[in-house]
C-alpha cells in the first residue's frame, strides 16, 4: 500500500493494544490523520471499522486476535507513505528483517503496551503503546508519525483517561 498522508493532516495516526476498546480521546488524537496503523491486539473488527471511519487502515494480527474476523489480518505489513517505508508487526521480538538493509526508514510495533520511540542504525523504532484498557500503571497512549522521504520523527500522545 501506498499513501501520501499529507492529504488529510500531514500525519500517521499510530495505535496498538486496543483489546476491543476505542476511547473517544484515541478516536481525538487520531483525527486527521491521513493513514492510522495499528499494530495489532485489536480486539475485534469493530475496532478496525471505527478507526476505518477517520482514514484508512492497516493493521496487524497480535497474539490476542483470534477468531474468523483476524484471518483477515496478516502478522506483518508493509506500508510506504510518502516515500518512506514502514515495516508494521506486533512483537517486535519476532522481527526476522534487518529493516535497514531492507529499505525500512520505520519499524512500528505494539504488544509490550510501553511507548516508545528509538532510532537505531538509521531506523525509527515506534511503539504507540496501548490506548485499551489500562494495564498495571503503564500510560493510555496512541502516536502521530510524520514522514517526507527519508525524514521520520514521532511523538506519543497520552490520553488523559
Amino acid at each position: 500500500m501506498s499513501v501520501e498522508a499529507s492529504k488529510a493532516g500531514g500525519f500517521v495516526g499510530v495505535i496498538s493494544d486496543t483489546h476491543g476498546l476505542v476511547r473517544p480521546e484515541a478516536f481525538e488524537a487520531l483525527a486527521g490523520s491521513g493513514l492510522i496503523i495499528h499494530a495489532g491486539d485489536v480486539g475485534g473488527p469493530a475496532v478496525l471499522e471505527e478507526l476505518g471511519r477517520l482514514a484508512p487502515v492497516v493493521a496487524v494480527k497480535g497474539n490476542n486476535d483470534r477468531g474468523a474476523w483476524a484471518g483477515a489480518l496478516a502478522e506483518y505489513e508493509a506500508v510506504e507513505v510518502n516515500g518512506a517505508f514502514v515495516y508494521v508487526l506486533h512483537d517486535l521480538k519476532e522481527l526476522e528483517i534487518a529493516p535497514a538493509a531492507a529499505g525500512f526508514r520505520v519499524v512500528v510495533s505494539g504488544h509490550s503496551h510501553k511507548p516508545l520511540i528509538e532510532e537505531r542504525r538509521g531506523v525509527l523504532y515506534l511503539n504507540p503503546g496501548s490506548a485499551g484498557p489500562r494495564r498495571f500503571k503503564l500510560p493510555v497512549t496512541v502516536a502521530r508519525l510524520r514522514l517526507n522521504g527519508g525524514d521520520a520523527s514521532a511523538e506519543i500522545i497520552h490520553l488523559n483517561v
